[in-house]
């Protein structure tokens, strides 16, 4: 049986499947549809033609819009049916026509989706994908599956996130940019193939990171990406004189951290 708040607003044209759980203040408008396996946390508010299925989970005052389909299953070849998650957080956007999908047996079976995110129309999060909280993806934006998006993350209008890339804190994805690896924070990449053309300066500063620091992470950036030695060997590098900034330091983590991805720099992807 349904656990059906009562003051939930339910419209009558609309179907809530034997099992769905709704929360306090829920509104389900006309011919939205949402599964047995499907928990609406309170204030969540799905407008027309909403569709919410599979064993998905959608937090407090999330919104979404119409024609809409989250919770879908994988997209992949490998997905044999089997009972696979998604999990959307409190405060989240998710405009016409998105689609984010549950994940796959293989990978933990887990698609993650943090606080306060806007999804642009027709943007998808395919599974396996790991979202932070306050990532913006614009008008059809393309994640594919096992990708990661740090938080404060911004991504243009349709850019394409190829599979297992990890998106940094902060950083910026140009319109229609294909990005093929690994984009460390506060980076700012462009084109197709993707070419890493700077740091975020714009987001840094509306973030509130003081412009010393600003400079330091410019300074860092140099030695990181126009040293004579491998990426990773500057990094390592520069990590004892820059030890007193996180921002630099959260960069240099980033750059050592194991990937399935190569690093996204100014060189890689030129002719």
């Amino acid at each position: 049986m349904s656990s059906i708040a009562k003051s939930a607003s339910i419209h009558k044209f609309a179907v809530v499947e034997d099992g769905a759980i709704i929360g306090e203040n829920v509104e389900i408008g006309p011919f939205c549809h949402v599964g047995p396996k499907v928990v609406l946390h309170d204030n969540v508010h799905l407008l027309t033609h909403a569709i919410v299925t599979g064993r998905t989970t959608i937090g407090k005052g999330t919104k979404i819009f119409p024609m809409a389909i989250v919770g879908g299953d994988p997209q992949s070849v490998h997905h044999g049916g089997e009972e696979t998650t998604l999990d959307v957080g409190e405060n989240c956007t998710i405009r016409e026509g998105v689609t984010i999908n549950t994940g796959t047996a293989d990978y933990g079976g887990k698609t993650i989706v943090g606080n306060n995110n806007l999804f642009l129309a027709n943007s998808h999060v395919a599974h396996d994908c790991r979202v932070g909280n306050n990532v913006i993806m614009s008008n059809n934006v393309m994640l594919a599956g096992h990708v990661t998006i740090e938080d404060r993350a911004i991504l243009g209008g349709g850019c394409a996130v190829h599979q297992f890339t990890r998106i940094g804190r902060q950083a910026f994805i140009g319109g229609l940019s294909a990005a093929s690896y690994d984009v460390i924070p506060y980076g700012m990449l462009n084109g197709n193939p993707g070419v890493l053309s700077g740091l975020n300066i714009v987001g840094m500063t509306r973030a509130g990171i003081d412009r010393a620091v600003i400079h330091r992470v410019r300074r860092a950036y140099k030695g990181i990406f126009e040293g004579e030695g491998s990426i990773r060997d500057n990094a390592a590098a520069i990590r004892d004189e820059y030890a007193d900034c996180k921002e630099v330091i959260e960069i240099l983590d980033f750059i050592a951290a194991d990937s399935d991805r190569a690093l996204s720099s100014p060189n890689r992807g030129k002719s």
